[in-house]
């Protein structure tokens, strides 16, 4: 294959724009990293007004928003941090970056030619203030778009052939109905539009001073995008709106170099002139590439705003749940994918309404209850969940005298609350035997091999605990929970090294030992007992009656 290493003085940068924050990552050419920053939206940016990051409208259900401009402003304020770091730009040579999925942003006409003129000595934030027809970009937490999501449906023969072509059914955060709805509504607004980014590709542009191509890894979480073709689906656009080929521009491989950086960030930063912009993607394909899930059969699950559950298969086969997207760091392999709404956000509700507002009380509550709860099980929706769809609610059930042998001549009883206590390890329990079950009914591996953990969350040992519990397998744990600006960095680098070769290699290619880097991860929870483990799957079998039987009664499909 050649020569595969990295040079050896150069630096690779990665960002990782979610949903409270933007993170920066900096690897050097050992893969370990040597500078990081975060700018938190909420308290860095407070003139924005934001809470967690996002605006909820009190006037239209389920509509949440950002205002774009904010991302610009956050990477002119992480910009400075760096430099005040003493960090040489100019030994950077790929850049790459991780955008939260499904948020879409949009360009107005003209904004083409303010993008390839702006000014080294103004800030981004002065330059792009009036570059956008919507001010407020839709984020994958809105749930607005009901009516549109059935309209695509119906139009392409149903959603599950819309799923089977675009790897999803027609879901509301998803950038094919969210563009559905703005042309609908707002038309004038959608005929000003001359290109629509993800929060991906947005980013990208900024580096690159061009409009960037979306990725098809992320490009796969739009209903936009044939799957297996990594094109756009010409009945999924024609579902959708006219003219939306245009404004979308070309897909591009997650490993494409997209171009080189922008004169403004090499005459304001002193970048190189030769620094790779490399394509940007989704926030979990770059945790994907973060953690270095390459073997059939691992598991990750992220523990963030949202709470993912995804793992890599050669075959994937599509259905009314879940999610297909390709590797971001295979050519011909896939990623599948859960996302729960309701994830840090939930957690912190409950640990405020019920454990102190301390996550120390939290942990203590969760250690003092046994496992299985004594038969309670709680459904916790703070937002609108997508796994399963429901509204917001919370619904407590209690098994009366279950110990996990059977589940016949059981009493089943619904109440309003629980004792503090068995309301923090319900929404633990809750969480994970529902990813075990749609886990598995996705036909991801059961038992997984292992079980690699990363967010916020998979820091705390008592979560990671009642994991292991419930899946019955080793839980890994990464140096630092942000696996996807980290992952963003990797694939800077695997860019480069693609470039350098002039075709694809395999990012395994890179990792001469992985205990010397900063990708490492290290055995943090062993698998609990299997008895344990098979009684879990019997309260799971009596979690799922439940759920489907709330589906029914309360579901949004």
């Amino acid at each position: 294959m050649g020569d595969l290493s990295l040079p050896n003085d150069a630096l690779f940068l990665g960002f990782d724009s979610s949903t409270q924050s933007l993170k920066a990552t900096v690897l050097d050419s050992n893969l370990v990293i040597v500078a990081s920053e975060m700018i938190h939206f909420d308290s860095d940016l407070p003139h924005y007004k934001t809470k967690d990051g996002v605006y909820r409208d009190a006037n239209v259900n389920g509509r949440i928003v950002s205002p774009t401009i904010m991302w610009v402003e956050a990477l002119d304020l992480i910009f400075q941090r760096l430099s005040k770091s003493n960090l040489d730009f100019g030994k950077i040579a790929a850049v790459s970056g991780s955008g939260q999925q499904h948020g879409s942003v949009y360009w107005k006409k003209g904004s083409s030619a303010l993008l390839s003129s702006l000014d080294p000595k103004k800030p981004l934030v002065d330059q792009l203030r009036d570059a956008f027809s919507v001010k407020e970009s839709p984020i994958w937490m809105d749930c607005s778009t009901t009516a549109q999501c059935r309209e695509i449906e119906k139009a392409v023969g149903g959603a599950l052939e819309l799923s089977k072509i675009t790897g999803s059914r027609a879901y509301e955060r998803y950038t094919g109905p969210q563009i559905r709805k703005i042309f609908e509504t707002q038309q004038e607004t959608y005929e000003n539009t001359e290109r629509i980014s993800l929060v991906s590709s947005f980013m990208a542009c900024l580096f690159l001073g061009a409009y960037a191509c979306i990725d098809t890894t992320d490009g796969a979480g739009m209903n936009l995008m044939d799957i297996k073709q990594r094109a756009w689906s010409k009945a999924a656009l024609e579902a959708t709106a006219p003219g939306l080929e245009e404004k979308l521009g070309k897909l591009a491989p997650a490993h494409a170099v997209a171009g080189s950086i922008a004169s403004y960030f090499v005459e304001r930063y002193k970048f190189n002139k030769n620094c790779l912009v490399v394509q940007w993607s989704g926030d979990n394909p770059n945790s994907l590439a973060g953690l270095t899930l390459n073997t059939p059969g691992d598991l990750a699950i992220s523990l963030g705003t949202s709470d993912t559950v995804f793992g890599i298969t050669k075959d994937p086969q599509p259905g009314l749940e879940g999610h297909v997207f390709p590797n971001p760091v295979d050519t011909e392999g896939y990623m599948v994918m859960l996302v729960y709404k309701n994830g840090s956000l939930t957690r912190e509700d409950v640990r405020n309404c019920y454990a102190e507002k301390s996550w120390d009380v939290f942990n203590k509550f969760l250690k003092q209850t046994p496992p299985l709860n004594g038969g309670k099980i709680g459904f916790y929706y703070k937002d609108h969940e997508i796994l399963p769809p429901m509204p917001v609610g919370f619904h407590r059930y209690i098994l009366q005298n279950f110990n996990g042998e059977t589940l016949d001549g059981l009493n089943l009883q619904e109440v309003q609350e629980f004792d503090p206590p068995s309301e923090v390890r319900a929404l633990i329990e809750g969480q994970f035997l529902s990813m075990r079950a749609h886990a598995e009914r996705f036909g991801m591996p059961s038992p997984p091999k292992r079980i690699i953990a990363t967010g916020g969350a998979s820091a705390n040992k008592s979560i990671l605990s009642s994991i292991a519990s419930i899946f019955g397998c080793d839980i890994y744990t990464v140096q630092r929970p942000d696996s996807a600006s980290l992952g963003a960095a990797l694939r800077a680098a695997h860019g480069w090294l693609c470039n350098k070769r002039g075709s694809f290699v395999p990012m395994s290619c890179m990792y001469k030992d992985l205990d010397k880097t900063s990708l490492s991860c290290k055995l943090s929870m062993a698998a609990e007992d299997q008895k344990l483990v098979s009684k879990y799957a019997l309260l799971m079998k009596k979690r799922m009656e439940l759920e489907n039987n709330l589906v029914k009664k309360l579901g949004r499909y």
